[in-house]
């Protein structure tokens, strides 16, 4: 029964370690193709009004946008597709 019981446990365990990476791959993957799937704009109007108003693009010039970016990149958690997206929208 204890042979058994191991050999059960080995399975599970090397069912969790393969199969749960390439489960959630599969699961970013989607994502990444929803997040491409919007535009700069899309993603403006989604992820900054969670915090706060959204300033007007003309706010701040195309560098001040940079910046802007890479500061809310890591304060909202975005990747850099869609601080690049958002950015691109702003500077326009």
């Amino acid at each position: 029964m204890k042979i058994f019981y191991k050999n059960k446990l080995t399975i599970l365990t090397i069912i969790v370690i393969v199969i749960a990476p390439i489960m959630m791959i599969m699961n970013s993957c989607v994502v990444s193709q929803k997040i491409a799937a919007k535009s700069g704009a899309q993603l403006w109007a989604e992820n900054c009004q969670r915090c706060h108003n959204t300033p007007s693009p003309s706010t701040f010039s195309p560098e001040k946008w940079e910046t802007v970016g890479l500061h809310m990149q890591s304060r909202a958690l975005l990747t850099e597709t869609e601080k690049d997206k958002i950015v691109d929208f702003l500077k326009q």
